[in-house]
């Protein structure tokens, strides 16, 4: 087990991870959700001993590991927001430097870049230099990066933002190989909501350096399970609308979407009636409704009043 004690981190006064804890069990995928300025890259650089604490702990199989990290880092895998290759070196002289660096050589080094190579669709072009490839190629070697020592342990800090759809789907079957057929342990951050409830069997939700909810996927759902998610198709934005349904008593939550508007509601409120006659009013013309059970996305965006993208 890998586990976060009452971590703790302060910059220049400013308390950017407050009293965290969470754990990692083994062979376990674990989501840690929050929007930007969270918390989450201070509380991964705390776990993986990038950053010393404030305050709390970190424990490796109940072991403190804060004076003395060296067990730590050679059981886990760091994948970084941001990439961290050497540019002017191609693919397969990364993995060879970094499998170096964990006393990797000879045949042991060779098989083990060929192998995650093949793992992460790159064995065809491995001698290209770093520069020539695209941001989701570069995204993948770096994962390879992260595992040449096989870690116990995975941290990916946002693998995904901003990579063609390919090289994501990619790296989202690179996570489900790691976990479910290797047994790795996966601690995994995104702002795509939808790649953490494939991925994840728990999430830890984050906001202003605090844990502020955790549970299973479906735990979590059950914040809400007293209310509905109401899905409004327009034919035009309207913030003057969005701001009278906001009033509204059984409305708990309004979300403006490029299409219309979300709106969290107490389940079987009388509400539609309402909604139609207030858009009337606005001159805005209702083109759908749709009805549907909570999302993680709707909890998420009830705990923080934010969306991930915030």
């Amino acid at each position: 087990m890998l586990e976060a004690v009452e971590l703790r981190k302060v910059f220049k006064g400013k308390t950017a991870v407050d009293h965290v804890s969470l754990y990692l069990d083994e062979g376990e995928s674990v989501g840690l959700l929050g929007p930007n300025g969270a918390g989450k890259s201070t509380t991964i650089s705390l776990i993986s001993s990038l950053l010393a604490p404030s305050s709390g702990d970190v424990r490796l199989n109940g072991n403190s590991v804060i004076a003395k990290p060296q067990q730590l880092r050679e059981v886990i895998g760091v994948v970084p927001q941001e990439i961290a290759l050497y540019e002017a070196l191609s693919a397969y002289e990364n993995l060879k430097f970094f499998g170096r660096i964990y006393r990797l050589q000879g045949k042991q080094l060779e098989m083990k870049i060929q192998e995650l190579l093949e793992v992460i669709g790159l064995r065809d072009r491995q001698k290209e230099l770093i520069k020539t490839y695209s941001g989701g190629m570069k995204r993948r070697v770096n994962i390879a990066a992260a595992l040449m020592h096989d870690p116990k342990f995975v941290i990916m800090d946002e693998p995904t933002v901003g990579i063609d759809p390919q090289s994501r789907n990619h790296i989202l079957e690179t996570v489900r190989l790691l976990n479910r057929e290797k047994g790795t342990t996966v601690l995994y951050t995104s702002h795509y909501m939808e790649e953490v409830e494939q991925l994840c069997s728990r999430v830890y939700i984050m906001d202003h350096g605090r844990i502020i909810a955790a549970g299973t996927t479906e735990e979590l759902r059950r914040i809400l399970s007293g209310e509905d998610t109401l899905l409004l198709q327009l034919d035009k934005p309207d913030e003057k609308l969005a701001q009278e349904l906001r009033e509204l008593e059984p409305v708990r939550q309004v979300e403006e979407m490029d299409s219309g508007l979300k709106l969290i509601v107490t389940k079987q409120s009388h509400l539609l009636s309402e909604v139609v006659q207030a858009a009337e009013r606005h001159r805005v013309q209702i083109i759908n409704i749709h009805v549907q059970t909570p999302t993680l996305e709707d909890v998420f965006l009830h705990l923080t009043g934010r969306t991930l993208r915030d």
